[in-house]
């Protein structure tokens, strides 16, 4: 595949979106896309989940720490106020069905994905590619709570 656009992009939003509204009942806002560094703070929740078949690369969902404690809560259907390992195996799994649905849409426009199991990064860390530009999407509700979707794909 060649340049990284709309058709590439599109099928990862629609998923997360789907998934933030049914699992979540959270209504997320699309932000503008943009060219990003890998780089994520202290207190930033980052699931990364590789991208394998006729589309590879990698998917990195960050979230800041208050943000993934808000999902976490929204997923259990209890408070949430610190990550622990029932909270964080929650938000892996969101990442899990976000990534199984994008598999999906990209199989209904004929191209074969598959996904690896989800790694969970946390705290400072910063992550080198020199395999593809990573586009960052953010996803933002409540009017300050903000999800990024980072795609990095060839």
């Amino acid at each position: 595949m060649a340049g990284l656009n709309a058709e590439h992009i599109n099928p990862f939003l629609i998923a997360a979106t789907k998934i933030l509204k049914d699992m979540c009942f959270v209504d997320v806002k699309i932000g503008k896309p943009y060219v990003k560094d890998t780089d994520f703070t202290d207190e930033t929740l980052v699931i990364i989940i590789g991208i394998t078949g006729e589309i590879r690369g990698q998917a990195m969902i960050a979230f800041p720490d208050v943000v993934a404690c808000d999902i976490a809560s929204k997923m259990i259907m209890m408070p949430v106020t610190q990550l622990d390992e029932l909270s964080t195996s929650a938000v892996c799994e969101l990442g899990n069905m976000i990534m199984g649905n994008t598999a999906t849409i990209f199989s209904t426009k004929g191209v074969g994905i598959d996904i690896t199991p989800p790694t969970l990064c946390s705290g400072n860390v910063s992550f080198s590619n020199n395999f593809s530009q990573n586009v960052c999407i953010p996803l933002v509700y409540d009017d300050s709570k903000v999800i990024e979707i980072n795609v990095a794909i060839k």
